[in-house]
């Protein structure tokens, strides 16, 4: 009853001032004031506010909403801690009992991973300029965009 009564009285003060603000001669703002001020009466009028009342004032409620809550918590921590260990049981009793050394591609003569050959260097690219290798070199495309905006 006191929700009501005061949603009533904000939709009238906004009318209100909706109506001096379009006196003013600022129309759109005051059509825009109008609407705002019409929400708080359309609440009540639907009975979303005596619902949320209910709600908000009844401890079983509150005592539904932290249970909601320590669910969810429980729900997350296991979430991590599958991630952080690597996933379920089966799946760690599965790795467990992989052979190790089978790090072999189905088409490759030797094994990919592990103690083998040594890796070949990877390709380098040539540089652009040879003169200006250097602690400066990072820079160059930094200088080069602040000379063409003239700073």
């Amino acid at each position: 009853m006191l929700a009501e009564t005061i949603c009533s009285a904000v939709s009238a003060a906004g009318l209100g001032i909706a109506a001096v603000t379009a006196y003013r001669k600022r129309f759109l703002a005051a059509t825009r004031i109008a609407a705002y001020s019409l929400v708080p009466i359309g609440l009540v009028l639907t009975g979303v506010v005596e619902w949320v009342s209910d709600i908000a004032f009844k401890p079983s409620v509150w005592l539904g909403f932290g249970v909601l809550g320590v669910a969810w918590l429980l729900f997350m921590t296991t979430r991590a801690i599958e991630r952080r260990g690597g996933g379920t049981r089966k799946e760690r009793k599965a790795a467990v009992r992989a052979p190790q050394g089978d790090a072999v591609a189905p088409a490759a003569s030797a094994p990919s991973l592990g103690a083998g050959a040594p890796a070949a260097e990877p390709r380098r690219k040539p540089k652009k300029d040879s003169a200006s290798a250097g602690p400066g070199d990072d820079f160059s495309d930094i200088e080069a965009i602040l000379k063409k905006h003239g700073i």
